[in-house]
Formats: structure tokens, C-alpha cells, sequence
């Protein structure tokens, strides 16, 4: 089945919806694993239009030790996909081809990727034009790539690259 790629105005239950699915992985996880849950991705920037996707960042003690674990985020719905491409994450996806959420765990110390996704969301959360005109480019990818994610994400590629360098950037300044 070719999914569509679907880009929605805010919701404002998105925040809610991370609050109770972190609160799930909390009720599965070991507290001695788990060093913060995150909501991350289009989601959890108030106003941003998105695909209604929940983005988690799972950040753990030891990245090798979540693996000891996928039976019990496998009993609240996700996937285990492995690394999926990026050294050093583990990523599960929730809900096959309606996927609802997604969790991208790193081990505390990978802090290039854990910054990046920290660094845009924050960005954007207090900067609304670029959320604004990174919205546009996401309805703009989704029109021209309606059932190919690799080419939506290329389509965005260079706009997310640019405000994730300007974001880095801004963090330090404001820290």
C-alpha cells in the first residue's frame, strides 16, 4: 500500500497526545534507562503545520541497552527498525501504515543529533516566520510528492539544513 503523504494544520492536541505516549514509555522502560522523553518534529512547534506524526526523542543511558527492550515498546505498538540509517539511533515507528508516532533514541552523548532536533524545534518556536515559510515548503513537498517520501524530504532538504546550521548557531548565541 503506498501511503499518502498528508500535511494538517496544528492541532493543539499534539502536546497531550506526547504527554500520554511518553507516560507509556515511562510505565515500560527502567527509570535507570531513560534520561528524558522529548517531543520533537513539526509537532511540537505551536501553530506548525505537520504530518500528524508524534516525533519522540528517547534519549537513554546506553543506546545498546534499549535493545533489551523491544518486546516492551513492541506491547505499546512500535517496530524496532534498528539504526534505519543512522549510526548510533535506534528508531520505532507506531501504527504501520497510519503511523501515529515515532521514536528516535540516541544515547545521551550523541549530542550532534540530539542538538540538531532540539536546536529547529527550538528555533522555530520562537521565530514563527520560518515555522510559517518552513510550512509552506512542507505543503509545497507533499503537493509534489504526494506518495514519495524520499522525494518530500529532498524537496525540504536544503530549507531543514539551513535553519538546523542558523538554530546550532542561535542556541549557542542564547545560552
Amino acid at each position: 500500500m503506498v501511503r499518502k503523504i498528508e500535511v494538517v494544520s496544528y492541532d493543539s492536541l499534539w502536546p497531550k497526545k506526547f504527554e500520554e505516549e511518553k507516560d507509556r514509555l515511562m510505565a515500560v522502560l527502567p527509570e535507570q534507562l531513560v534520561v528524558q522523553v522529548l517531543h520533537i518534529g513539526s509537532t511540537s512547534v505551536p501553530g506548525l503545520a505537520a504530518k500528524p506524526i508524534i516525533d519522540i526523542s528517547l534519549v537513554v543511558s546506553e543506546i545498546s541497552e534499549l535493545d533489551n527492550y523491544q518486546d516492551a515498546l513492541s506491547s505499546l505498538g512500535y517496530e524496532s527498525w534498528g539504526e534505519y540509517g543512522l549510526p548510533g539511533r535506534r528508531y520505532f515507528p507506531k501504527g504501520g501504515d497510519t503511523r501515529t508516532h515515532q521514536i528516535h533514541a540516541y544515547q545521551y552523548d550523541n549530542l550532534s543529533e540530539l542538538g540538531r532536533h532540539v536546536a529547529f524545534r527550538d528555533y522555530l518556536r520562537v521565530h514563527p516566520e520560518i515555522a510559517e515559510e518552513y510550512a509552506r515548503i512542507k505543503v509545497h513537498a507533499a503537493a509534489a510528492h504526494p506518495t514519495d517520501i524520499d522525494g518530500y524530504c529532498d524537496y525540504k532538504d536544503e530549507f531543514v539544513k539551513n535553519i538546523e546550521k542558523e538554530a546550532l548557531k542561535w542556541l549557542w548565541q542564547n545560552k
